[in-house]
């Protein structure tokens, strides 16, 4: 593990601050928590931070659970220096979903395709189910044992990530939650798995019902309000679950633009390609073949004229239709 000696050293004597993508998931605060508990080991101390909100239950409940804290961005004005340390964690600096923070970005662990390259100093980016798989192989290859929170937490983030091992997994995954199997706290994983819906969220799902439109197997659903991410993307894969739909393409009118989650069953269709390239010239995309995730900013829905869902639909299509035969 002479890499992972690498990133220890960098951190030595700086402040430092593991960063999530915005609107953090269970998986990116599992995997922040996991780095922030190994790096204790080695007599670092970090803050978590993330900017946007904590805006599901699931990942609400995960910090009341394992007594966490995380400090938005806003709350850190003032206090971080250009030099400070900043892990970069479930995200990668310029990939559409993280902001850049005040300090300097020394490392990226992520389980993501990277869209826009980024010289780090230490990086481990590997394409996983989730990225809480590789904060655990840290453990189990350095032989520390994770405690019985740190176990919980990372193996509920694999769960949440691959859809109950339905999507993306890898054959590391699948050893990573045999390894920390046997040292969770099962009580506590059967909590956070509990009653992750909030009556409000049907709201989101009556829109998204309503305003689907079927292009062959392309399902489109807009919501005309504002939505969080995480029940965005639930709500993809409760459309990709139609026998009619193999890609899903959801998206949120909110307050800081139009925030869009893909899904695609269709191993022609890279439902991160196809974000990236339908977004390019008005906002930014990315993700796995299998999901990913975009948003075109406030200032730039103008440009998509009159009829914005028309233009949305247009803009996908285009790329699919260079793709493939839909």
């Amino acid at each position: 593990m002479k890499q992972w000696n690498d990133l220890v050293d960098l951190c030595k004597g700086y402040p430092v601050y593991i960063q999530t993508h915005n609107f953090p998931d269970p998986d990116a605060i599992a995997s922040a928590y996991g780095l922030q508990k190994l790096l204790e080991a080695y007599g670092i101390q970090s803050k978590l931070c993330y900017d946007g909100r904590i805006d599901k239950l699931s990942a609400a409940k995960m910090l009341d659970a394992f007594h966490l804290e995380m400090a938005s961005y806003e709350s850190l004005a003032g206090q971080m220096q250009e030099t400070d340390r900043i892990i970069c964690v479930d995200t990668q600096k310029h990939g559409g979903n993280a902001t850049d923070f005040i300090g300097d970005e020394v490392a990226c662990i992520d389980h993501h395709p990277t869209f826009v390259p980024i010289d780090y100093r230490y990086q481990d980016i590997r394409i996983t189910g989730a990225c809480a798989t590789l904060i655990a192989e840290y453990y189990a290859k350095l032989g520390i044992e994770p405690d019985k929170d740190v176990a919980t937490a990372l193996l509920y983030g694999i769960k949440m990530d691959t859809l109950q091992f339905s999507r993306g997994v890898t054959e590391l995954d699948i050893q990573m939650f045999a390894f920390l199997f046997p040292r969770i706290d099962s009580q506590k994983l059967s909590d956070l798995e509990r009653n992750n819906m909030e009556f409000t969220d049907l709201k989101a799902y009556g829109a998204a019902i309503e305003s689907i439109e079927l292009y062959n197997k392309v399902g489109f659903s807009s919501i005309p309000f504002s939505c969080p991410d995480a029940l965005i993307a639930i709500i993809a894969d409760f459309i990709l679950a139609l026998i009619e739909v193999e890609v899903a393409v959801i998206y949120s009118f909110r307050e800081d633009g139009i925030k869009f989650s893909v899904r695609s069953e269709d191993p022609n269709i890279h439902a991160g390609n196809l974000l990236h390239e339908a977004l390019a010239d008005i906002g930014s995309g990315g993700g796995h073949a299998s999901m990913g995730g975009g948003l075109i900013d406030q200032g730039n829905i103008e440009a998509l004229g009159r009829y914005p869902k028309d233009a949305i639909r247009n803009l996908f299509l285009d790329v699919l239709a260079k793709q493939t035969q839909i």
